[in-house]
């Protein structure tokens, strides 16, 4: 394994660690309460980059984890933080909404399943 490739634990922690950090944020909250509070916007966007920042980095550095997860979608996570961080006023929120209900909720438990199967 290469010292990149080692990497990869670290990068599904940061996924998943960043994934709990949006739903301790919004658990409580539904769409119309997300959507007027910026500060929690502002809290789940940073969270959703570190996502996608994390989504590149195993892209790039650990081909051969990535190979054995082929269902987390890492590409799409990095191509939102793309979106995101190069928006800056044009977000849509209401995308972001339904990626934090219908999308995040998996991805959590795919990197965590990941994360369980490396740690054996």
């Amino acid at each position: 394994m290469t010292s990149k490739e080692s990497r990869a634990v670290d990068y599904l922690n940061h996924i998943r660690d960043a994934i709990e950090r949006i739903e301790s944020y919004t658990s409580e909250l539904d769409e119309n309460t997300f959507l007027s509070d910026e500060l929690v916007q502002d809290a789940v966007i940073r969270n959703l980059e570190v996502v996608g920042e994390a989504s590149n980095n195993l892209l790039k550095n650990c081909p051969i984890t990535v190979s054995k997860f082929p269902d987390i979608p890492l590409t799409s996570a990095y191509q939102m933080r793309n979106a995101i961080a190069h928006g800056y006023f044009k977000i849509d929120y209401e995308l972001v909404w339904r990626t934090i209900e219908r999308e995040l909720p998996t991805m959590h438990e795919q990197v965590k399943e990941a994360l369980e199967k490396i740690a054996k």
